[in-house]
């Protein structure tokens, strides 16, 4: 477990552990590994159910993954304006606080569910699955799913999606897949935002952040946009898009499902870095909050 930022305990799971929870304790009273694969086969097991709920209704849900600022709410927006007409559309945000990006998505006349993930800084399918219950899936075409601003966790968490999709902005540094291999490796697809900054920052090679992508054995597209309409616009993730929806109705239809490739590294690396914590408090050693973690949240 990672004691220090609450990664793997969050709002949607924690009765799990707490009091009688079904994982309050483990057969030799240690809480650390045993109680974290616990977890995560309990969040798998909901995400499945998660996606059985999409499949029977025949939508596509997609789960969008950033650190934060790199553009998941600015696309979606865009995304509504361009496709509204065509495709029904509902969000479900994750954020550490606030409603914010939930009323720029109801603003646009698209249902939004927030989800307050607290310490957490990823959602879990638990939390998409009380989302789901404000939601008329019936009338949802695509489903995305905004997680919280984060390069490493939301990577190691299986919701229920089809498929991940990861953004790298162009502000951020064309090295980002070469630094946080966990998230890039997990995305189907990835969409370079905020390309109409590339004239004001040019040591932003795109050829180069591709080939970092490549480095990572990944096959996932890699396309370039601008989701404030300049540049290159938002056309080719709108084809995506609609391509997408295309298959996922013709997997229905032949009663398969599909799943992103889920990351579980991520995960484990907080089980380490509890067990750390813990081994050195019981020894009396000091262990600075936080140290040893370079996960790059960004917790606001």
């Amino acid at each position: 477990m990672c004691e220090t930022c609450g990664c793997n305990i969050t709002p949607g799971n924690e009765h799990l552990v707490q009091a009688d929870g079904k994982h309050a304790r483990t057969a030799d009273g240690r809480a650390a590994v045993e109680v974290l694969e616990s977890l995560l086969g309990e969040n798998d097991r909901q995400a499945q159910h998660n996606r059985y709920h999409f499949d029977s209704h025949g939508l596509l849900a997609v789960n969008l993954m950033s650190s934060p600022g790199a553009g998941k709410t600015s696309l979606l927006e865009a995304t509504i304006e361009a496709l509204g007409d065509e495709l029904r559309i509902a969000v479900v945000e994750g954020d550490l606080e606030t409603e914010n990006d939930a009323e720029r998505i109801r603003a646009k006349g698209v249902d939004a569910i927030q989800i307050a993930t607290g310490s957490a800084c990823h959602l879990d399918a638990h939390m998409v699955h009380d989302a789901l219950h404000r939601l008329d899936l019936a009338d949802v075409d695509i489903l995305f799913i905004e997680n919280v601003g984060n390069l490493v966790c939301p990577a190691s968490f299986d919701l229920g999606q089809h498929r991940n999709i990861t953004l790298l902005s162009v502000p951020e540094g064309d090295d980002k897949p070469a630094k946080y291999p966990v998230m890039f490796r997990a995305a189907d697809l990835v969409l370079l935002t905020k390309s109409d900054l590339l004239q004001y920052l040019d040591d932003f090679d795109p050829q180069r952040a591709e080939g970092y992508l490549r480095n990572l054995a990944s096959n996932a597209p890699f396309l370039r946009l601008s989701a404030r309409g300049h540049g290159d616009g938002i056309a080719p993730w709108l084809d995506w898009l609609r391509a997408e929806v295309l298959e996922q109705r013709r997997r229905v239809e032949r009663g398969e499902t599909v799943h992103p490739d889920i990351q579980k590294e991520g995960a484990a690396l907080h089980a380490g870095e509890g067990a750390h914590h813990r081994h050195h408090h019981a020894h009396g050693h000091d262990h600075e909050h936080g140290h040893g973690h370079g996960h790059g949240h960004g917790h606001g």
